[in-house]
């Protein structure tokens, strides 16, 4: 028999699959900072000391900054180390407090969604465009957006499944007052 503080199977793995994909976002936009300040590196001295710039080094940073930016805000909704209103929240009534957290993973699913719909489209539209100097997909853009949104809808998902089932653990826990 299971103890009655031991979440349930299906939670512990849905634990497990969230944590794996917050920490391959935050593992992969950490090796995009790498990279990104690699090839930084290569452009100076190109630059500087071959006195031949490499012209790709831009556009594939600005790939590597959609990267970084979008799979890490994904991260941060997971790790709950977005930007949020966490005073207002702090100010009220745990009961109200509580409302307000329901009404912010709702919010936050809802956008992870239409990032997630709109950034398929908007992939699609730009798949046949190329990058001007590297000559991969304009779509590439946009992919990140696109991932980004699925996996902010998952994670706010994750949070509400918690939430709902009494197994909220959030530093900013609901119930202090």
């Amino acid at each position: 028999m299971q103890e009655p503080d031991t979440p349930p199977a299906a939670m512990r793995n849905m634990d497990r699959i969230l944590d794996l994909l917050a920490r391959a976002c935050m593992l992969l936009s950490g090796v995009a900072i790498v990279v990104m300040t690699a090839i930084f590196a290569w452009l100076v001295f190109g630059r500087y000391v071959l006195n031949n710039t490499p012209t790709w080094v831009e556009q594939v940073s600005l790939l590597l900054v959609m990267v970084i930016a979008f799979l890490g805000a994904a991260a941060g909704v997971h790790n709950h180390t977005h930007l949020s209103v966490v005073v207002f929240r702090n100010i009220v009534p745990p009961s109200v407090r509580t409302v307000f957290v329901v009404v912010s993973d709702v919010l936050m699913a809802g956008f992870g969604g239409m990032m997630f719909w709109y950034g398929i489209e908007l992939t699609k539209f730009k798949w046949n465009t190329l990058i001007p100097l590297i000559q991969w997909s304009e779509g590439l853009r946009s992919l990140p957006l696109t991932i980004s949104g699925a996996l902010v809808f998952l994670f706010s998902t994750g949070h509400l499944i918690r939430l709902f089932l009494g197994r909220d653990e959030r530093q900013d826990n609901i119930d202090q007052g």
